[in-house]
């Protein structure tokens, strides 16, 4: 669980007018002035361990405290404020100390971080507590009305059982930040916008988010500013719900994380076990087709089902919406698009979803153009949607279900998820060549292995540059246009002086010759396979 703290914070209390009256100074441990107040408590004694709790201000004159040479008790009395988790200790000068602190209060409390205020006006310290008091309880009621809010909405999206796109987009309205969720590979199956968020987001996303742990089922990265929240049981986890966040999480926040999970992991319980028959059974003749082709149970369910495999040839195809757009594709209109458009072709097909794709094998009789009547059926789905659609290498018969499945997917992890003029209706490994060859190598780790070999440097010295791309874009520029580099430098908005000046710096940073052939080629294979592994885009 987050550790979230309800509450007005020592530097916000320091701003009311009781308080400013009483001219405020912050001794000592300003940096924990922003933990938040969860009550304020008044005494005289030195023994306080007893009496605080966790977020709770002390206000005190000092009278009970231990002599102004007792260091030992002084510092004695801190630790004990620090042990509990004191929000701060406010001491009014006047009646034990005039101007100053001894130092070893001080100095104990800067050691500690905890903040020391004192007033150098004599005020009254039920006033204070008062005015804290009530700005903690606003807050408090806030976030239970806010709770009450957030109940309410995810009650009603599970009694209208809701879309997983319904959920987010509710999601992304109350967190007003961006949202993605990811498969348990890291790889974002659905993204949705913050109200001010760049393209930069989903950067290197799977890289970044396989270093992310969270203890618990939720947890906060203050490293990328994510909120992170598992979906599905510990031993049983498909996903993760991220929710950007920039600062430490509220109460609010994290319940709308886990309100949020539960819903989608309703909704997977009743696709699961409700769903549409159709594609229930569809996913149960797919899975069977892919693990046992020989069985003549599964062929005779097939048949059953409409779907002819014997003496058929069998395509592959994954439907994938595209990440990033601004109305992220709903997979069930998605599908009965799929549903129409083969029927209409007279294609017999099997459709179901996984992890928000659409998993289509399409069964035709060996002497039809497969590929033909693929492009035809996606030529009407695009028509209304804007989705990749890639296609495996058509098997001759149902022993290659699987492999003509896997390889969709793979071509589909590699087409470029922005839509391109010159890409075809349909992304086949043919189509992609180097990056094809790259999406079927998957995650090798000798993959890894050579993208760090040749663009580490680079990347070092960009990040150490405070310039994220700087050499990296001039590097891919240069890569997308061999034969000109003044159509290079014009792509990054660069005189030929200043890009020239760049791919300098490469060649010095890479100890390469950029003219090379050989040393291009390598390149160019590490930004592709960089691109694939999470890094920047092309």
């Amino acid at each position: 669980m987050v550790d979230v703290t309800p509450g007005v914070t020592l530097r916000e209390a320091l701003e009311l007018p009781t308080f400013r009256r009483a001219a405020p100074k912050v001794l000592a441990g300003a940096a924990g002035t922003d933990r938040a107040i969860r009550w304020v408590h008044a005494t005289e004694r030195p023994d306080v361990r007893q009496l605080l709790r966790a977020g709770d201000l002390l206000l005190t004159m000092g009278t009970g405290l231990p002599e102004d040479d007792d260091a030992a008790g002084l510092t004695s009395f801190v630790d004990e404020l620090a042990d509990v988790g004191s929000a701060g200790v406010v001491v009014e000068l006047g009646r034990r100390w005039g101007a100053a602190l001894p130092e070893a209060l001080v100095d104990a409390c800067e050691r500690h971080g905890l903040p020391l205020v004192v007033l150098a006006r004599e005020t009254r310290f039920a006033a204070l507590a008062q005015e804290i008091g009530e700005r903690v309880v606003d807050q408090q009621l806030a976030e239970l009305r806010e709770a009450q809010r957030v109940h309410e909405t995810f009650t009603e999206l599970s009694n209208e059982l809701a879309s997983p796109v319904e959920v987010l987009r509710a999601v992304q309205r109350l967190a007003d930040a961006p949202v993605v969720v990811e498969n348990a590979q890291h790889r974002p199956l659905d993204y949705f916008a913050g109200p001010d968020e760049d393209d930069g987001f989903l950067a290197g996303w799977p890289a970044r988010s396989r270093r992310v742990e969270v203890a618990g089922r939720t947890g906060w990265d203050a490293a990328n500013g994510w909120l992170v929240t598992r979906l599905g049981t510990t031993d049983r986890a498909w996903g993760r719900l991220v929710i950007g966040s920039p600062q430490a999480p509220s109460q609010r926040l994290v319940a709308v994380a886990e309100r949020a999970a539960s819903a989608l992991a309703l909704h997977r319980l009743h696709d699961r076990d409700r769903g549409t028959l159709m594609r229930r059974t569809h996913l149960e003749l797919l899975t069977g087709l892919a693990e046992d082709p020989g069985s003549d149970d599964v062929r005779r369910r097939c048949e059953l089902a409409g779907f002819p495999v014997h003496r058929r040839s069998l395509t592959g195809v994954v439907v994938r919406g595209r990440i990033g757009t601004v109305a992220p594709v709903d997979l069930d209109e998605v599908a009965a698009t799929v549903v129409r458009a083969a029927h209409a072709l007279r294609v017999p097909a099997l459709v179901c979803e996984v992890e928000r794709d659409l998993r289509v094998l399409v069964s035709t009789t060996p002497g039809a153009d497969a590929d033909e009547l693929v492009d035809r059926l996606a030529a009407r789905v695009l028509a209304h949607h804007d989705v990749v659609v890639a296609a495996g290498r058509t098997a001759p018969d149902r022993t290659g279900v699987a492999r003509t499945v896997a390889e969709a997917g793979q071509v589909a992890d590699a087409a470029p998820q922005a839509r391109r003029e010159q890409d075809p209706d349909v992304h086949r490994l043919a189509d992609l060549h180097l990056r094809g060859l790259l999406a079927l190598l998957g995650e090798d780790e000798r993959v890894r292995l050579f993208v760090e070999r040749e663009l580490g440097p680079l990347q070092e010295h960009d990040r150490a540059d405070g310039s994220r791309t700087e050499l990296l874009a001039a590097l891919r520029a240069l890569l997308l246009h061999p034969s000109s580099k003044t159509e290079a430098a014009a792509s990054l908005h660069l005189s030929r002086a200043a890009f020239y000046d760049r791919l300098a710096r490469i060649e010095a940073v890479l100890d390469a010759d950029l003219d090379d052939p050989d040393v291009r080629v390598s390149l160019h294979v590490a930004l592709v396979a960089d691109e694939l592994l999470g890094g920047q885009p092309k």
